[in-house]
């Protein structure tokens, strides 16, 4: 979608000027997203290789190549189980959520011009683990698969918060700062609604809400995967389309709205969609922290703030952050676990308080 030019002469100096600003570079930020592609697949074969049984990327690419019609011969039955039943459904299940959630947080700190904006310093994430409690207690009363429940339940509570938090912030022309401030308010109330789900439960239950939020990929299926692939990337590429609209919002509303963008049908698709990503993943891998946050400002080191290319790169850096996260957690002390969202948490912590020590680098213009 491009921006509609009006006969406001500084709206198409200032089209003019941010069109000018945005070519610099471009060959140099088309080399990071290969780059960061080329990273994605290396990230995938490598993750692959890795675990109890060690295999060769060769291995690996077999069996791919086979399962896939790509190659004749046959797969062994033990590659066909570990390659393609259990490995590459997890490694995937952290692409997309990578994708995902870096993606979301890209676009919420843009069209809120915040950069500590993420999907969950909004209060998706203690929404989500809210609903998650909430099906885990009620259990054995609800019909069918508890799984689906949590699932669903998880989902309705992080995309209706921040549904809410925007009403609320648009309520009497309220500033952007209120979309955080209220976010962090809903998260301090989910948490103590998940205190008081842990009160209540039973040991069981209280071990499952543990594990939940925690934040993990053992839930992987290619059922899982057919699921999210199809309905992020078709989130991305929406939110893609409207990258230029973006860029136009953050010269300021007044200008965006001089040149024809529609601030509020802007704000509101881009949070729907980007709460829709986000929520639609962890509602299937629990609470994985700070990739929104981490994968956004690294990118926009590297490539700056055109969504054009802020946005793809982004997606990628959070699907590898991911990955290679995932891995890390599931292989440093085999053949015990650690929890992906436990990794994300030391990683991310030090680097958010990077973040606030190199405040007076300028990233918003």
């Amino acid at each position: 979608m491009g921006v509609r030019m009006t006969k406001h002469g500084g709206g198409v100096q200032d089209a003019a000027a941010i069109g000018e600003l945005h070519r610099k570079h471009a060959g140099r930020k088309l080399l990071v997203l290969l780059v960061l592609a080329a990273l994605t697949v290396l990230a995938v074969l490598g993750a692959a290789t890795l675990g109890s049984a060690s295999l060769g990327i060769g291995d690996v690419v077999h069996v791919i190549l086979v399962k896939l019609g790509l190659a004749g011969g046959s797969v062994d039955a033990l590659g066909n189980a570990i390659v393609w039943e259990l490995r590459l459904p997890r490694i995937l299940l952290a692409l997309v959520t990578g994708l995902a959630l870096a993606g979301s947080g890209t676009v919420m700190q843009g069209v809120l011009r915040n950069p500590l904006v993420s999907p969950f310093t909004l209060g998706l994430s203690s929404a989500a683990a809210f609903g998650a409690s909430v099906a885990i207690i009620a259990g054995a009363s609800l019909p069918g698969n508890l799984r689906y429940w949590i699932i669903g339940s998880a989902f309705f509570f992080g995309m209706a918060t921040v549904l809410f938090i925007y009403f609320v912030a648009s309520l009497k022309g309220s500033g952007k700062a209120t979309y955080l401030l209220s976010g962090v308010a809903i998260s301090y109330v989910f948490s103590a609604g998940v205190s008081v789900m842990k009160y209540v439960s039973d040991h069981e239950a209280l071990r499952e809400i543990v594990v939940w939020l925690m934040g993990g990929l053992w839930g992987a299926s290619w059922h899982v995967v057919a699921i999210l692939l199809p309905l992020v990337v078709g989130i991305l590429l929406v939110l893609l389309a409207n990258a230029w609209n973006l860029n136009v919002m953050a010269g300021g509303e007044e200008v965006a709205a001089s040149m024809g963008v529609h601030v509020k049908r802007l704000r509101l698709l881009v949070l729907v969609l980007a709460t829709l990503a986000a929520s639609a993943t962890i509602a299937f891998t629990g609470i994985i922290g700070f990739i929104g946050l981490m994968a956004p400002h690294i990118c926009r080191m590297l490539v700056g703030g055109d969504n054009r290319y802020l946005i793809p790169c982004s997606a990628l850096m959070g699907a590898v952050l991911l990955i290679v996260s995932d891995t890390i957690g599931r292989t440093v002390i085999a053949p015990t676990e650690i929890p992906v969202g436990i990794i994300t948490s030391f990683i991310g912590v030090p680097f958010f308080m990077y973040l606030l020590i190199r405040q007076r680098r300028q990233w918003w213009g």
